[in-house]
């Protein structure tokens, strides 16, 4: 049976990983200086977790987060609610008749969530890429922040490859496939990369690169 790596559980881990970080590699050391220690950024787990994301998609966080509310006023953030709610339902909170879909697809998938907690980091994305409106993305970030994994990364997001391109000085920005390469030398702290790319992101360009 495979090994889970390191969790991050607390700021002193994401410290610990900044630290190696900023040995093995000096423009991460010159990232962390700018930024300052690197806030823990952990989330619940489970399904009302994977739930928001999918909530989430292609939507303003302002509006995300009042299509979640009212989800949570109508008793629509759990498994039995979501599979036995009318359509209609849906509707008012104010979800796509897709996104009802990949909700109902979600409930129905029937995901041990305990087990996903013990199982190592590409059993967990091969898991959520296989549902319905859960993307590469959205599975690593649940890995990153709902788990805690301390090896996982999320090479299609944006902010990350724009920060990338900053901080190493590429001539453009790396594609998914060449930031992944990239990242590879970030092992066994790629998701403390992450963070520190986030918060470099934060820094040059004084936006948030992550919800």
């Amino acid at each position: 049976m495979a090994v889970v790596g390191r969790i991050i559980e607390t700021e002193a881990c994401l410290a610990e990983g900044a630290a190696w970080l900023a040995r093995a590699e000096p423009r991460f050391a010159a990232a962390l200086a700018a930024t300052g220690p690197l806030p823990l950024r952990r989330r619940p787990d489970g399904f009302p977790a994977l739930l928001g994301a999918i909530v989430s998609q292609q939507v303003s966080t302002a509006a995300a987060r009042a299509i979640w509310a009212r989800l949570e006023a109508g008793g629509l953030v759990l498994p039995a609610a979501v599979a036995a709610a009318p359509d209609e339902a849906f509707r008012a909170a104010g979800l796509s008749r897709q996104k009802v879909r990949y909700a109902r697809a979600l409930a129905a998938a029937g995901i041990d969530y305990d087990g996903l907690r013990a199982a190592p980091d590409a059993t967990v994305v091969a898991t959520l890429v296989a549902l319905p409106g859960i993307g590469r993305w959205t599975a690593e970030i649940y890995a990153m922040f709902s788990l805690g994994r301390a090896d996982v990364f999320a090479p299609a997001d944006l902010a990350l490859q724009e920060a990338a391109r900053l901080l190493f000085a590429l001539p453009d920005r790396p594609r998914e496939a060449a930031l992944r390469e990239l990242a590879a030398a970030w092992s066994p702290w790629r998701a403390v990369a992450a963070n520190l790319l986030w918060a470099y992101y934060r820094v040059a360009r004084g936006r948030e690169g992550v919800a």
